[in-house]
């Protein structure tokens, strides 16, 4: 069992590839808490203000702080803290930090549950 203090927890800097920058001038920061073979992997993740774009993998989070928008094809949702979240693989999204974020996450195949349509 592994329990942190994600507001506390000493995150490694994980930075952007510069070419996701859309605007301002995000700092990504995780720290893994596990990770298997089979690419899984839980942890904890924190992104200063600014915008970029990602290419998604099946995701769930909870936002422990902070405040984005996160822009898919087809709308857009704002998440905040307490939000629960899924982000399916292949989706492109593009995310908008207006509040430093800070969410714990596991990501792998599945991890974002079964997809409906």
């Amino acid at each position: 069992m592994i329990a942190v203090d994600a507001a506390k927890a000493a995150l490694e800097p994980d930075p952007l590839d510069p070419a996701q920058v859309v605007s301002g001038e995000p700092r990504t920061s995780a720290l893994v808490l596990s990770s298997s073979s089979d690419g899984q992997e839980a942890g904890v993740w924190r992104c200063t203000p600014g915008t970029f774009t990602d290419l998604e993998v099946d995701e769930t989070f909870v936002v422990i702080e902070g405040r984005a928008t996160i822009a898919f094809d087809g709308g857009e949702v704002e998440v905040g803290a307490g939000d629960v979240c899924e982000l399916a693989a292949g989706t492109k999204t593009v995310w908008t930090v207006h509040e430093t974020l800070l969410k714990g996450y596991r990501i792998g195949p599945g991890a974002a549950g079964p997809q409906t349509s």
